[in-house]
């Protein structure tokens, strides 16, 4: 059986998830987010991912964020849904809730918290494919999972029809390479569509022939990353450079927390926000519990480097 299919190409921010100060889902100012990612020019969006703070949020608050950017977007570009969760169960339940609020297609990761072989891993996605009833994106995050996706399950999943595509946030540029070519080798490299993850190598991920990007960074600065993969694919890729130098300047905003103080979650996700607050985007900047929040003192790091970067 093949699941649906998605043409998904170039920018794709992975959304966070604003909260009011109590730890709701603040949904204007996501429709907010939502508006300022599309009007930058993004060619998709992505709620509930890494970014999105999916892993701190109920089974509730999910389903709010992401009627919340279903109905901004309205049917503006594609929307990704985040059904990431330990075991096939659950993010089948979590699928379901995504096909019935009207989101395009769904990301998911490996099982996690148990022990998987690749045999299971391709059972997961198979059994998400037939039960989801959407296109199934494959999300490589090793960093959070614990299982790099072996190339292998992913390409016999690519040519079986299982898969639409990957967001490899892995950070292994060689694989990512070898798994372009192999890709290409078979003849799926324009109907299978690889994302990478990593804000600090869109430019050179691209020359190796991924598809796109789902940056986080791309919340802050959606028209820098759209302006990267326009150079891009026209070719001008000193531009691309340029533009990526800059960004990876910026991107530097996610060690603002101290690190004696706070996990890197909460100093990433906590400068995403604050980033988002100076730039009168959302309305509050506070972070699921237990992250930490920023102090005053990374708040005033995040503010000089959005204006270093052009941003205020």
């Amino acid at each position: 059986m093949r699941a649906p299919t998605l043409t998904l190409r170039g920018v794709v921010p992975p959304l966070c998830t604003p909260l009011t100060p109590a730890g709701d889902v603040d949904t204007a100012s996501l429709g907010r987010l939502a508006e300022h990612v599309i009007g930058a020019g993004a060619h998709g969006v992505f709620a509930l991912g890494s970014s999105g703070e999916a892993a701190y949020l109920t089974d509730a608050q999910r389903r709010t964020a992401l009627a919340a950017v279903v109905e901004t977007v309205d049917g503006r570009v594609p929307v990704l849904a985040g059904v990431i969760d330990m075991t096939t169960a659950r993010v089948l339940d979590h699928a379901r809730a995504a096909a019935g609020a009207g989101a395009d297609g769904v990301v998911a990761t490996a099982p996690f918290y148990t022990a998987t072989h690749p045999a299971e891993i391709a059972d997961h996605f198979r059994r998400l494919r037939d039960g989801a009833g959407l296109p199934v994106f494959a999300y490589d995050i090793p960093s959070a999972v614990h299982t790099k996706l072996p190339a292998a399950t992913v390409l016999a999943l690519a040519e079986d029809g299982t898969l639409a595509g990957l967001k490899d946030s892995s950070g292994a540029d060689g694989p990512l390479r070898r798994l372009l070519v192999e890709l290409r080798h078979r003849g799926l490299g324009d109907s299978f569509a690889v994302l990478t993850g990593s804000e600090l190598a869109v430019d050179g991920a691209l020359l190796a022939g991924a598809h796109g990007v789902v940056p986080g960074l791309g919340n802050v600065d959606p028209h820098g990353y759209v302006r990267l993969y326009e150079h891009a694919r026209a070719g001008r890729w000193r531009e691309a450079a340029a533009e990526q130098d800059r960004l990876a300047a910026l991107f530097s905003i996610i060690d603002a927390g101290d690190e004696a103080l706070m996990g890197r979650s909460s100093s990433a996700l906590g400068a995403f926000k604050a980033a988002l607050h100076l730039l009168g985007v959302i309305d509050c900047p506070v972070t699921a519990a237990p992250q930490l929040p920023l102090d005053d003192t990374a708040v005033k790091h995040v503010r000089g480097l959005l204006a270093a970067a052009g941003l205020l």
